[in-house]
């Protein structure tokens, strides 16, 4: 499936004009981000979690583990960078995680927070197994510095970590720097989860969003804010020279989503990752 086909052509030519020009700056694509909100150009937005992340919470207890830590009890700690309008905050917190969405963009945290004030979100987001629900909160940030860590208890390490239209949304100048904060946040024993979008899009249309691969993924967060070689086509150079940093994550699992949104149906992966 050609994923810029789920977008209409004007709002494939917004997100091209918009952003094919700013230099690789979080805080300068963060303003482009907003105004893109403002003007209610958001085809990213889906009005619910993916399937894949629903089958994934509740599939992959094995992997990712319960919801709170077995010596202590206390909740684990999920981070959701780029969450938007926070539908995924809110799943994580259905679960029993403690859920911190990140957003640049005001106009997208305001939206976040208004939606998880509606009455039907306790029916919409049931609790899990446990019957236990974590809190959601949504605030305004950059990933790449420090000052978050206000909203989240003063803490930059989470358990678990979830991206997703996080990296293809970036320029590809900023990988490197994607792949050393997210080693940088994730705790000792904690899980990276990567729904992988767009997988099948050539990098050479540009973006946002930007095309992935599965190499991309294990080249970038083998040796964390290293750069990555990329052949004339855009597409990543899979090296097999170096073994992983020290500070640098492994994939423990990585299955093709049964369920996602329209955009990634038939291509969409799940990956799994932790440090080595």
């Amino acid at each position: 499936m050609d994923t810029s086909a789920i977008f209409s052509s004007t709002d494939r030519q917004k997100l091209l004009t918009k952003f094919q020009h700013l230099p690789a700056d979080a805080q300068k694509h963060g303003k482009g981000w907003s105004e893109l909100w403002q003007e209610n150009v958001t085809p990213w937005d889906r009005n619910a979690p993916s399937p894949a992340l629903v089958d994934t919470l509740q599939s992959k207890s094995a992997v990712l583990g319960t919801s709170t830590d077995k010596e202590t009890g206390a909740r684990k700690r999920v981070l959701v960078p780029g969450c938007g309008k926070g539908y995924d905050v809110l799943l994580f917190a259905s679960h029993g995680y403690d859920s911190f969405g990140l957003d640049i963009a005001p106009e997208a945290v305001e939206r976040a927070n208004k939606l998880a004030q509606e009455p039907e979100v306790a029916e919409k987001y049931p609790c899990g197994s446990d019957n236990t629900r974590g809190q959601a909160k949504v605030f305004l940030g950059n990933f790449f510095a420090d000052d978050f860590f206000e909203h989240t208890g003063g803490k930059g390490e989470f358990d678990v970590i979830y991206d997703y239209t996080f990296l293809c949304a970036l320029p590809p100048a900023m990988r490197p720097q994607w792949a050393k904060r997210m080693s940088e946040l994730l705790g000792p024993n904690g899980h990276l989860v990567c729904l992988e979008f767009p997988l099948g899009k050539e990098p050479k249309t540009g973006g946002p969003p930007h095309g992935v691969t599965e190499p991309l993924f294990e080249q970038l967060l083998k040796r964390p804010g290293e750069e990555v070689q990329y052949d004339e086509e855009g597409y990543v150079v899979d090296s097999q020279h170096g073994e992983t940093a020290p500070h640098g994550l492994v994939r423990v699992d990585r299955w093709k989503a049964e369920r996602t949104h329209e955009a990634g149906a038939g291509k969409d992966h799940v990956s799994i990752w932790t440090h080595a």
